[in-house]
């Protein structure tokens, strides 16, 4: 983990979550690999008990709003992700996902 970096897991948070695709590339501009991300980003999701509020998929990278899922570490869970799509997406000997995920947490004060 980069210096200064904290994540807050099992804190029982709301977390804004962006990853990319490798150097940025449009890797995501087409159908079909929308198609397989959404896919299993339902499997996994239903697998784990996350919820997930919102998701964009852009060309280049994903935004996720998600809850920490009961069973595994967020981190765990877009590695399942990550690892899932990649083996179906990429091409010999190249790499799909940068390696690393932006996570902004969004704590909710329970007065609303």
């Amino acid at each position: 983990m980069p210096y200064g970096l904290k994540r807050f897991q099992k804190a029982e948070a709301l977390h804004f979550i962006t990853f990319s695709c490798y150097r940025r590339l449009p890797l995501l501009a087409a159908p079909e690999p929308k198609d397989t991300v959404e896919a299993a980003l339902e499997r996994i999701r239903a697998r784990h008990q996350a919820r997930i509020y919102a998701y964009v998929l852009m060309p280049e990278h994903v935004h996720l709003l998600i809850n920490e899922p009961p069973s595994i570490l967020l981190a765990q869970f877009l590695k399942v992700l990550k690892q899932t799509t990649s083996r179906k997406l990429k091409e010999d000997g190249e790499r799909f996902w940068q390696e690393r995920y932006f996570d902004r947490n969004h704590w909710h004060s329970g007065s609303d």
